[in-house]
C-alpha cells in the first residue's frame, strides 16, 4: 500500500526485532477522513500477539536494562536523528489516517523530536543511584530501577508525538515498551518504528483496537501502562491495572477553559484563542473548549473570533493556512454536532459554523457559539472538535469560578496583565496553567487532575514514574563482644 512519496507500509507487528504478519484473523477497514476512499485493511492482534511481544520484552530487559546510560542514550538520539530527517514523510502519513494538515503535522512532529531529545539529556542527570555514607561506615545506596516491561497506548490524533512524549524515560530507565497505537491511526507508528533500529525486543508494535490494548494492559508481563485516550477507557485501564497491581499513568480527556480579563489586546487574544480551539480542527487534549470573557470586552471579543474562525473555515486546508482539515472520522464529526445542537435546543446561538458542510469527507466548520448556560454538555463534556463556546462573565473572579465548574483538569489558560489575577490563576485545579499564551512554556513537569489523568509527565518526574526505588543498606558485620 502506497501512502506517502517513497513509502510503501504492510500492516504489521514489530516483534523481537522483525516485522511479522498478525496473528489475528479479524480486520478493520480504514477510509481517508478527506473523502470515505479506503485506505487498508488494519489486522486487529490477538492474545497469541500480544504474548509473543510480551515474551520478547521481556526477553530484552535485562540486555537493555544492563546497558550504560551513555549507550542507551546514544541509540535513542540516532532514533531522533533518523525522526528529524524524515519529519515531513511522518506528517504525511498522520494526513492520510486522521486528516491533520501536513504542514500542522510536520510542526508538532518537529516539536516532539526536540521534547524526545530533551528527555534523553535528563535521563543523563537523573540520579539513578545516590549513595550516603555514616561516619561509622555505613553504606545507604538508594538506586532507581526499571519497573520492567511497559505498554505504551496512544491515542490517534497525535500518534507520533505521543509516542515520543513517552518514550524518552521509559527506555533511559531501562524498560522495554510495547507500542499500540490508535486503530485510527497506525500508518505513522508503523514508519516510525522502521526509523527506531533499537536492539531486538526494546520497542515493539502491536497493531489492533481496543480489545488488544485491554489484553496488553492485563497481561502479567507488563508492568507498567502509560496511556493517553478517552475517560472511560483510562478508568477501565485504571481497574485492570489496580487488578494486576501494576502501574499507570493516564493522560486522559480534557474541557480546557480560556478566561480572558478587561485588561488585555483583545485582538489578539481572539486570534490566540481561535488557533487553540481551531487547530488540529480542535483535536488537541488542551484544546480551548470553553471560553469566559469580562463583559467589558465580550462584544468586541467574540466578533474579532468569528472573523478567525471564518479564515479557519476557508481555503485549502494542505496550502492555505489555518484551514482545517477534517475531523479523524464521521463518528467523531457526529460527536462534535450532537453537543453543538443539544445547546441551540437549549437556548444557545450559533454566532458562526455549527453545521454540516455538504460535501466528502469528515469535515466541520470552525464554530462559535454564545448564549450557554452550565448545564449544556458541550460546557461539560469534552466536545474534541472545532467549536468554540463564549460565555460573558461580570468580572475576572467570576470567569474563574465558573472555569472551575468541570470534572476535568488538564489544562487552563489565562489571559491578564493583572499581577492580582495571574495569581489567582496560578492556583486552578489542573495540571497546566498557561498566562498569556497557550502551549508555551519550556520544560513542562504537569500531572493531570480530577478526571483528566494521573501520573507525572516531564522532567526527572517522569523518571521517577517509570523507575522502582531499591534500597541497600550495607553496615559492618556484626562481631561478638
Amino acid at each position: 500500500m502506497n501512502v506517502a512519496a517513497g513509502t510503501t507500509l504492510s500492516f504489521r507487528n514489530f516483534i523481537g526485532g522483525a516485522w511479522g504478519d498478525v496473528a489475528g484473523t479479524e480486520r478493520r477497514p480504514l477510509v481517508s477522513p478527506f473523502d470515505g476512499s479506503p485506505v487498508g485493511d488494519l489486522p486487529i492482534s490477538s492474545a497469541e500477539d500480544v504474548d509473543a511481544a510480551v515474551r520478547a520484552a521481556e526477553a530484552a530487559l535485562p540486555v537493555w536494562s544492563a546497558l550504560p546510560i551513555a549507550d542507551r542514550a546514544a541509540a535513542l538520539r540516532g532514533f531522533a536523528a533518523r525522526l528529524g530527517e524524515h519529519s515531513e514523510e511522518l506528517a504525511q502519513l498522520e494526513r492520510v489516517e486522521m486528516g491533520k494538515p501536513a504542514a500542522i503535522g510536520q510542526m508538532f512532529i518537529e516539536g516532539a523530536i526536540g521534547g524526545f531529545e530533551r528527555g534523553i539529556a535528563e535521563a543523563e542527570s537523573y540520579a539513578f543511584e545516590t549513595v550516603n555514607i555514616q561516619p561509622d561506615g555505613t553504606r545507604t545506596t538508594i538506586r532507581r530501577t526499571p519497573v520492567g516491561v511497559t505498554a505504551l497506548i496512544v491515542p490517534w490524533n497525535f500518534t507520533v508525538p505521543a509516542v515520543l512524549g513517552a518514550l524518552a524515560p521509559l527506555l533511559m530507565s531501562g524498560n522495554p515498551v510495547i507500542l499500540k497505537p490508535s486503530e485510527k491511526a497506525s500508518l505513522s507508528a508503523l514508519r516510525l518504528m522502521e526509523l527506531a533500529d533499537l536492539p531486538a525486543g526494546v520497542l515493539s508494535l502491536l497493531l489492533g483496537d481496543g480489545r488488544t490494548g485491554a489484553m496488553l494492559n492485563s497481561h502479567p508481563g507488563i508492568a507498567l501502562t502509560h496511556f493517553t485516550g478517552s475517560v472511560a477507557s483510562g478508568r477501565a485501564v485504571a481497574a485492570a491495572s489496580g487488578q494486576a497491581l501494576h502501574r499507570c499513568i493516564l493522560e486522559l480527556g480534557g474541557k480546557d477553559a480560556a478566561v480572558i480579563d478587561e485588561d488585555v489586546d483583545i485582538e489578539a487574544v481572539a486570534e490566540a484563542v481561535a488557533e487553540a480551539g481551531f487547530v488540529n480542527t480542535g483535536q488537541i487534549c488542551t484544546s480551548i473548549e470553553r471560553v469566559y470573557v469580562h463583559e467589558a470586552v465580550a462584544e468586541r471579543f467574540t466578533t474579532a473570533l468569528v472573523q478567525h474562525a471564518q479564515r479557519f473555515t476557508a481555503g485549502d486546508p494542505d496550502t492555505d493556512y489555518p484551514s482545517m482539515g477534517p475531523m479523524v472520522d464521521t463518528g467523531q464529526r457526529e460527536i462534535v454536532h450532537a453537543h453543538v445542537q443539544d445547546a441551540v435546543a437549549q437556548g444557545a446561538r450559533v454566532v458562526v459554523g455549527g453545521a454540516v458542510p455538504d460535501r466528502l469527507g469528515a469535515f466541520y466548520p470552525a464554530t462559535v457559539l454564545t448564549g450557554l448556560t452550565d448545564g449544556m454538555r458541550i460546557m461539560n463534556e469534552e466536545t474534541f472538535g472545532p467549536v468554540i463556546p463564549v460565555v460573558t462573565v461580570a468580572s475576572f473572579d467570576e470567569g474563574i469560578r465558573r472555569a472551575q465548574h468541570t470534572d476535568f483538569g488538564l489544562a487552563a489558560t489565562v489571559y491578564t496583565d493583572n499581577p492580582h489575577h495571574q495569581a489567582l490563576a496560578a492556583d486552578l485545579p489542573v495540571g497546566i496553567v498557561w498566562i498569556n499564551q497557550w502551549q508555551g512554556g519550556n520544560g513542562h513537569i504537569y500531572e493531570p487532575a480530577r478526571n483528566s489523568g494521573m501520573g507525572a509527565t516531564g522532567g526527572h518526574d517522569a523518571f521517577d514514574a517509570a523507575t522502582r526505588a531499591v534500597t541497600v543498606a550495607v553496615a559492618h558485620p556484626p562481631r561478638s563482644a
